[in-house]
């Protein structure tokens, strides 16, 4: 995600296969299976179920999204050609996918957290980063435990072939999901569960075990559009229908350039991501905590403000988002995006003296990119000032 919206730069992987597999005939796949789903949530997953490699709708709907440009400089999402919606030739020798999901919504939170979340939204001042980077970088907690199942696996049956995957190559892991029955597609495209609402992660093992298929479920969106209307940018521009290039995860963690200026008062406060389609969700009243220590709010984030964030040298940024998925920003883009914010927080009108100062201080960045949204977000801020109050300087 990041997220599940978007995937990180990846190559092409192969099979992990240390001998050729036994005689399937000799293994009771039901069995296995139900083992399989038993030591996963050992493993700290809410469920795991199975699906077939046959995404030949998804890929459909996948040509159709590159075509019409909406993936941005995702140049990834189209690097693959066909792979990307075709696991067994991206992994030869597939012939099914173990699909797991893991809630990542912290274990602490409140019972009324999504208004907790709406209320840091509206605040000038607060920081906001989706929740699901606040804590340890999923691609490394879900990987790890994804290798310990197939460990698992091979423990149980001898070696066989397998690839682990979480957001790290050509794999839709959304369509996977979905086809196995771990929940559908909701109309902001992320997956949706009706025990679990929106709120974890999905990984996959591609494997060569013709293990047993689960049903897929169908939708149950019905004539719900709140996350379509709720979207700061329009970026869902319709039901199913995302431009990633209006998204705010894709403008403050995938665009490596200046965000365009008609967008930037849209952003808010959001410093890395967006949780607005889910919080706005019915069905999150009904996500879960997380069952692994992993996800808990590291350094603050949940309740940091945009003048604390942007006072973090380069080291400071390194050292806190070490482990993090918010290490893969870069320190320059992390400025960019809070320099946003802080313009934003003029948005009502008022002007405050630290926002301004802070500002300043970054002014002559060696970093043009920052340099640039600095001057913007002081522009800002002028313009909100009353008429006869200094500027520049002479306002610190």
């Amino acid at each position: 995600m990041l997220r599940e919206k978007f995937s990180a730069a990846y190559s092409v992987p192969r099979l992990v296969k240390d001998c050729i597999m036994q005689d399937t005939s000799t293994i009771d796949l039901p069995a296995l299976l139900l083992a399989i789903k038993s030591w996963g949530r050992e493993l700290g997953f809410a469920e795991i179920r199975i699906a077939d490699t046959d995404l030949t709708r998804a890929e459909a709907g996948l040509r159709a999204w590159l075509d019409a440009g909406h993936h941005g400089e995702m140049d990834y999402m189209a690097a693959h050609g066909s792979k990307r919606a075709r696991p067994a030739e991206l992994v030869p020798g597939t012939v099914r996918v173990i699909s797991a999901r893991m809630d990542y919504l912290p274990a602490a939170a409140a019972p009324e957290w999504r208004a907790r979340e709406w209320t840091r939204i509206n605040d000038p001042q607060a920081a906001t980063i989706s929740l699901y980077g606040r804590g340890r970088d999923y691609h490394k907690v879900l990987r790890a435990r994804l290798q310990k199942l197939a460990d698992r696996i091979a423990g149980e049956i001898g070696a066989f072939g397998y690839r682990v995957f979480t957001d790290s190559a050509p794999v839709m892991e959304v369509a996977l999901a979905e086809k196995a029955g771990l929940g559908w597609r909701g109309k902001h495209t992320l997956l949706l569960n009706r025990d679990a609402g929106s709120m974890f992660f999905l990984g996959d093992i591609y494997t060569d075990l013709p293990l047993p298929v689960d049903p897929a479920i169908g939708g149950h969106c019905g004539q719900c559009s709140a996350c379509i209307e709720v979207c700061p940018t329009q970026a869902i521009l319709g039901p199913y229908r995302l431009d990633a290039r209006r998204c705010i995860s894709y403008l403050t963690l995938e665009l490596k350039g200046s965000i365009p200026l008609a967008l930037r008062p849209l952003i808010g406060n959001r410093v890395a991501g967006c949780d607005d389609c889910q919080l706005v969700c019915p069905w999150n009243k009904f996500a879960q905590r997380a069952a692994v220590p992993d996800f808990d709010v590291r350094h603050g984030l949940d309740s940091a403000t945009l003048v604390e964030l942007f006072g973090w040298s380069e080291a400071e940024f390194s050292r806190n988002t070490e482990g993090s998925a918010l290490r893969r920003i870069g320190y320059q883009r992390w400025l960019r995006n809070i320099a946003v914010g802080l313009g934003n927080a003029a948005r009502d009108g008022g002007v405050a003296p630290q926002v301004v100062a802070a500002l300043q201080a970054r002014a002559d960045d060696p970093s043009e990119l920052v340099r640039e949204h600095v001057a913007w977000a002081l522009a800002r801020h002028a313009e909100c000032r009353p008429s006869g109050e200094p500027t520049g300087q002479a306002a610190r």
